[in-house]
């Protein structure tokens, strides 16, 4: 069997561009999704291709509109021959004050967090039952547990959403493909780059650890998942979130 293939949604930044270098260091040909920042997306692919001896495919989809989601799936079915991993990775935020929420916004971010989800992982695990072998790892957040914010109301929704998937793709797709869910707390990404200082030390207080993950600490989470060594490991939501507490 030739090097396994994984797919890694909104994968030019962030928790997504670690996941796709640690795949890489396993020797795991990947695929870089992207629906904005282009040149970030180019920048990895130069980087992995020189630093790696693996293929890789940059393919730009926005991952709600399911028409694009069947063609990349197609796209890379037709390269690397099928789909060993697939990370649901891709994610946006539009905080505002619960009140005074932006419909359109709203639906935005339902439409990437949670429907992007659903096709990805519809069109992937039709690939992947062809073979009857698998590993869906989506990304949720402890937003979808227990620590809420007012503010971010779309995204927890839509977070909370990805959990409800993960249990129900588990029991669709078993028992040929393991899905399971990872809730980071706080990670170190542009996501969170506008947080004033302020905000950061007061989050960094409710973490037992006292300080936000780095990228690599969930990537290294999601490669443990998409290995041989989890292969008992189903429908399952694991936090990873530094001892977290509100």
């Amino acid at each position: 069997m030739g090097k396994l293939v994984a797919l890694v949604t909104g994968s030019n930044r962030g928790i997504g561009a670690a996941i796709v270098e640690e795949f890489a260091k396993k020797d795991v040909n990947v695929i870089i999704n992207y629906c904005h920042h282009e040149k970030e997306a180019k920048d990895l692919e130069k980087h992995i291709k020189e630093e790696y001896d693996v293929d890789v495919l940059t393919i730009k989809c926005d991952i709600s509109k399911e028409e694009e989601v069947e063609n990349m799936i197609n796209e890379i079915t037709d390269t690397f021959g099928g789909i060993d991993i697939l990370v649901n990775n891709a994610s946006v935020s539009r905080d505002s004050l619960l009140l005074d929420k932006n419909i359109k916004e709203f639906k935005r971010v339902l439409d990437v967090n949670l429907i992007g989800t659903y096709l990805c992982s519809k069109y992937v695990g039709k690939v992947m039952l062809e073979k009857k072998r698998g590993k869906i790892i989506n990304i949720s957040s402890t937003n979808a547990i227990d620590t809420y914010y007012p503010e971010s109301c779309d995204y927890d929704a839509s977070k909370a959403g990805v959990i409800s998937l993960t249990h129900n793709f588990a029991r669709e797709f078993a028992p040929f493909i393991n899905v399971n869910c990872i809730c980071p707390g706080w990670v170190k990404t542009p996501m969170n780059k506008e947080l004033s200082i302020e905000q950061i030390a007061k989050e960094k207080k409710k973490i037992l650890l006292n300080r936000f993950a780095e990228p690599k600490e969930i990537a290294n989470l999601v490669i443990f998942l998409s290995s041989s060594k989890a292969n008992y490991i189903n429908d399952s939501i694991i936090r990873i979130d530094g001892g977290k507490y509100n």
